[in-house]
Formats: structure tokens, C-alpha cells, sequence
């Protein structure tokens, strides 16, 4: 079994993460911002290079590099705060794997392929053509995957690339710049208005489809890939808010139909087979089945009823 670190331990993808590599029988550590009483754990905010030495003193045998900014209206709001933890900070895990040699895998996003004509998002598309990424959450996280790109050919760092669409499930706390199934389905529960632009979809994953693939990384990392974990629901933005306001009783007046969101893209398809391949990707909740826990979660932490 593996040695494993995981930045971004404590947060929505962290946790989870952390979880199941326990339960495969790895030793894990985290790293986060937060204070936390945990076995194996260290508060170290990865921007700070001095503030890493503690966790780097042992050795490790693979890096799950987690801990980002998140969020496109945050990346706006914050972009200093962004541009310094997902850049810098990602700079810094690449510094400590020169000098310990663990194996990496990176969690990039969807958003790095910006708007496109192509109906499915392969993973060399954005070295096949010039893309223009909407807002710097996505640019960040494209300068993040040009940085790793250059360790790869430098020095020949072992990454892996994780590009993640629209996780979701219980384990997101809500605040103003989370998913978009946490926003509708947190806001109609509170009775508070939300944004639903016309014409954009997604697919949808369910967070117990994602983790799974992405402990797979640890027993069949191939170093220099590049993989899309997504899901293969591609539904309208319309039909999620359709489908939320179902499970929560939310009333439809809160609904504010807009026809453009100038932050983000229209349409985002993945193409998964080459994680379907190697990292057994199997998408299989449907929005009908994962909602539903969804909604039920967010009851037990948060309360309330629309109004």
C-alpha cells in the first residue's frame, strides 16, 4: 500500500477522497487551511512555501494536489487570493516533488476548455487549437496545466491530470460561490431567488461516481496523462432547475430566467473513454437518483423549508 498525501483534505473532494484511500488500505495524510484535530493531518496554506516543510519532512509516495480557489464569480471577486494559491501554490507542490520524487496527480477542471464549436471535449483539444478561456478560475487552471506540462518535459515530473465536470453530491456546504447544484438546491430550500441562463447545459456526476475513479489513479498512475472524469448525463441547466425544484417543493417564482452568463461557457460534453480505459471510469447515478440525496442532506444540515 501507498504513502499518500492529499492537499485540500478537509474541503468537498478532499474528504471523500481521503476516505476511500483509507479504506483501500493506504496510509493518508492531508494538508488544508483549516484547523483540525485529525491523526495525519497539517494546516499549511500551500501558497506559502515555508509553511509546506513540516508536511514534506517524511517522504511520500503520491501526491493528490487538491487544494485550489474554486469557482468562477469567486475567481472574479478574489482573483488576487486565487491567482496566488492556485498558481503559486501549485508551483510550490511541483518544487517539493523535485525534491522528494513523488508521483502527482493534479485535479484540473472543465473550465479550462472554454468555449468551443466542438460537440465533445477530447483531451488534446486544447493542443489542437487556440481556446479562450471566459474568467481566471479558468485561467488559472489552464496556466496550472501549462506550469505541469513544463515540469513534464524539464525534468520529467510524474503527473497525472484529473479534469473534473460538475461534481456534485452531499459534502458541499453552501456558499455563494459553490456548484450549481448546491446553489439551486441550497436556494430553493431557503426560498431565496436564483439565475437559470437559457440554452447552457452540462453533464452531471455524482460525487460517489468521481471518487472512485480518481483512487484508481494511485494503482494505475500512467505518468503524462490527461484525463476527463466526467459523467454521461448531459442535461440542460433548465432541466436541473426543473428537477430541483421538484425534490425540494421549491416554488417556481424563485426562478429567474436570464439569456446569457458572461462568466461561463454554453455547452461542456467530455469525452471520458480514455478514463473509462485505464481508470475504470463508471458514471452510472442519474440526476434523478443523485438529487434526491442531495436535497435530503442539505435538509439535515441546513433545515428550513421554502417560503
Amino acid at each position: 500500500m501507498a504513502k499518500i498525501l492529499v492537499t485540500g483534505s478537509r474541503g468537498t473532494l478532499g474528504a471523500p477522497l481521503v476516505e476511500e484511500l483509507k479504506n483501500r488500505g493506504h496510509e493518508v495524510w492531508g494538508v488544508d487551511l483549516q484547523h483540525h484535530a485529525g491523526e495525519r493531518y497539517c494546516r499549511a496554506d500551500i501558497s506559502e512555501y515555508r509553511q509546506l516543510e513540516g508536511i514534506f519532512e517524511q517522504p511520500f509516495d503520491l501526491v493528490y494536489h487538491l487544494a485550489a480557489e474554486f469557482g468562477r464569480i469567486n475567481g472574479e471577486d478574489y482573483y488576487d487570493t486565487l491567482w496566488k494559491t492556485n498558481v503559486i501554490g501549485t508551483r510550490n507542490i511541483l518544487e517539493w516533488q523535485l525534491k522528494k520524487g513523488f508521483k502527482l496527480v493534479f485535479t484540473s477542471s472543465s473550465e479550462i476548455y472554454g468555449e468551443t464549436s466542438e460537440p465533445l471535449l477530447s483531451e488534446e483539444l486544447p493542443m489542437r487549437k487556440t481556446i479562450l478561456q471566459h474568467n481566471d478560475y479558468a485561467l488559472s487552471k489552464w496556466v496550472n496545466e501549462v506550469q505541469i506540462t513544463n515540469f513534464e518535459k524539464k525534468y520529467q515530473s510524474p503527473i497525472v491530470r484529473l479534469r473534473l465536470f460538475n461534481a456534485y453530491g452531499p459534502g458541499e456546504y453552501y456558499h455563494p460561490y459553490r456548484s450549481v447544484v448546491c446553489l439551486f438546491v441550497y436556494r430553493a430550500l431557503q426560498g431565496i431567488p436564483y439565475d437559470v441562463f437559457e440554452g447552457y447545459s452540462r453533464v452531471f456526476m455524482y460525487i460517489d461516481d468521481l471518487i472512485p475513479s480518481m483512487a484508481n489513479a494511485v494503482e494505475r498512475f500512467k505518468p503524462g496523462e490527461v484525463y476527463n472524469l466526467g459523467g454521461t448525463e448531459y442535461r440542460s441547466v433548465q432541466d436541473l432547475s426543473n428537477l430541483v425544484l421538484k425534490y425540494t417543493g421549491g416554488s417556481p417564482g424563485l426562478v429567474r430566467n436570464l439569456p446569457e452568463d458572461k462568466h461561463n461557457t454554453v455547452s461542456k460534453r467530455p469525452d471520458i473513454r480514455k478514463a473509462t480505459l485505464d481508470l475504470g471510469h463508471n458514471p452510472r447515478v442519474l440526476l434523478e437518483e443523485g438529487l434526491p440525496k442531495t436535497v435530503e442532506w442539505m435538509k439535515n444540515v441546513y433545515g428550513g423549508r421554502p417560503r
